[in-house]
Parts: C-alpha cells; structure tokens; sequence
C-alpha cells in the first residue's frame, strides 16, 4: 500500500515554460527560413552610386469633394476654376502622378462630374474613385 501512495504524490508537473521557448524559437526559425525562400528574379548588377537620388514613384493625389460641395486639394480647400491650374501643375512636377477621386456620398453628383472633368482637362491620366467596401 505505501507504494501506490508514492506513486500518487509523486505525479509529474507540467513545465510551461520551457514549451514556451521552445515555440519561439520554432517561430524565429520558420521566419527566418521563409525570407531565405524567396527568388529574387533581378540579374545582379553592381550600380553606380548617385549623389542625387530619385525614387519614381507615382504620388497619390487626393482630391475630395465635400458633401456641401466645397472641393479640397489634398488639406487645402480650392475653388473649382483654380483645380484645372493647381493639377497642371502638379504633373509637370511629375508625370505620373495618381489622382484619387474622393466624394462623399451627400455630395452632389454634377459637382463630382465637374471635378472629374477638371481633372481629364488637366490632362490627368491616373484617376482613381475611392469607394469602401461594401460589407456582405
């Protein structure tokens, strides 16, 4: 009888612990080993090194059309007839530039058209509709 006591007292403990570590380091080595699976598809080049570096990348321009149907620039509210010049600037600046169409719903539909015109006018050719995802 004094066996089974011991066996029962006896009972082993779980260590979290130590299962703890032991899942981050599984976690650090399937990330590290995941950055070592992609291919770059590049041929490898030695560059020659610049003193005035320049990214091109393509801006994202917004352009807002408030429900009461004031039309803003980015931050900066701007009357219709000055958004054609304000635009022509902004892509002589740089070409490429994305312009993204942003309304709000109560705003008035021939406004949105008018700014949408303005734009094409400019001679932009990047025009986005900024819209929200429609939940299911």
């Amino acid at each position: 009888m004094k066996l089974r006591s011991l066996r029962i007292d006896g009972q082993p403990q779980l260590m979290i612990i130590p299962m703890i570590d032991i899942i981050f380091f599984l976690l650090v080595f399937f990330m590290m080993s995941t950055l070592y699976m992609v291919e770059q598809h590049t041929i490898p080049v030695n560059l020659p090194q610049a003193s005035a570096v320049q990214q091109d990348k393509p801006r994202s321009i917004n352009v807002t059309v408030l429900h009461d149907g004031r039309v803003m620039f980015d931050q900066e509210e701007i009357p219709l007839p000055l958004l054609q010049k304000r635009i022509t600037a902004e892509l002589v600046k740089q070409a490429d530039n994305v312009f993204v169409l942003r309304a709000d719903k109560q705003a008035e539909y021939g406004k949105v058209i008018a700014v949408l015109d303005e734009l094409k006018l400019a001679g932009a050719r990047r025009v986005a509709v900024a819209t929200e995802l429609k939940a299911r």
